[in-house]
């Protein structure tokens, strides 16, 4: 038989086990929460929205690079296969709509030395972008995005096709984010 003293004793074990245990929980639900609800791009895509088609890029550039609108659907259908906001389809299939042009291309010095060297030189591409959604036919956004690569000249051949990369990656990802957030 307990008595008195033994039950407050008992009480107490229980107070420290039940804490402990509400204790466990919180953590584990907050835990869990957190991992629930995490998101890298803070995606805010409409609910109606679920696919997108992503033409291929025009190019009114005048630079006549090769491959590059290419290049430049190519990285964005990337970035939104990666991100998984929105599926990329046809276009007959699509809730949305991405339409690239890209309207300029330079490569200009950026980094001048002694005696008017060019140490560094800097490839600028500008794109503009019409989003439209679909579903309730209108154009979410009409916007330019631009974005560089540097190089350094005189040393590889294909160092300006790696800093024309290097802009197009940034630019879709730049894009990637106005379509994702821009709710």
């Amino acid at each position: 038989m307990y008595t008195f003293k033994q039950k407050v004793k008992l009480t107490q074990k229980n107070k420290v086990y039940y804490s402990i245990m509400l204790l466990l929980i919180a953590v584990l639900m907050i835990n869990l929460t957190a991992c629930c609800t995490y998101s890298f791009t803070g995606s805010s895509v409409p609910g109606h929205l679920k696919t997108i088609a992503i033409p291929i890029a025009q190019d009114r550039s005048g630079a006549g690079i090769p491959g590059l609108r290419e290049l430049l659907t190519q990285e964005i259908i990337r970035q939104f296969i990666d991100d998984n906001s929105l599926q990329v389809t046809e276009r007959t299939q699509a809730d949305a709509l991405l339409e690239c042009t890209i309207v300029s291309f330079s490569d200009a010095p950026s980094i001048l030395g002694a005696g008017e060297n060019v140490e560094q030189r800097r490839v600028t591409v500008t794109v503009q972008v019409i989003y439209k959604d679909l579903v309730k036919r209108v154009t979410v956004f009409d916007n330019n995005f631009l974005n560089y690569g540097d190089y350094k000249p005189g040393t590889v051949a294909n160092e300006r096709v790696q800093a024309s990369e290097i802009a197009v990656e940034k630019i879709s990802e730049d894009i990637l984010l106005a379509v994702v957030s821009g709710w």
